[in-house]
């Protein structure tokens, strides 16, 4: 994946995460997805495969392309 397109995805995912007030914690525990790996995420450490846009969109109710560019 293009780095610019994977940090564009992971400041949306932070972006929509703050709004809705939740904090990474529960984003982790929310979708059962390791807090640290979460953050790797945000940080655009790691590249973000579609299941996981897809959990991490449900688990913030949003369409799963408010956390695409």
């Amino acid at each position: 994946m293009n780095q610019e397109l994977a940090l564009s995805i992971d400041s949306n995912i932070r972006e929509t995460r703050k709004t809705k007030s939740i904090s990474q914690e529960q984003l982790a525990l929310l979708t059962t997805i390791d807090r640290s790996y979460l953050g790797r995420i945000e940080r655009g450490e790691v590249s973000i495969t579609v299941e996981k846009l897809y959990q991490i969109s449900q688990t913030l109710n949003v369409d799963p392309k408010i956390l695409l560019p």
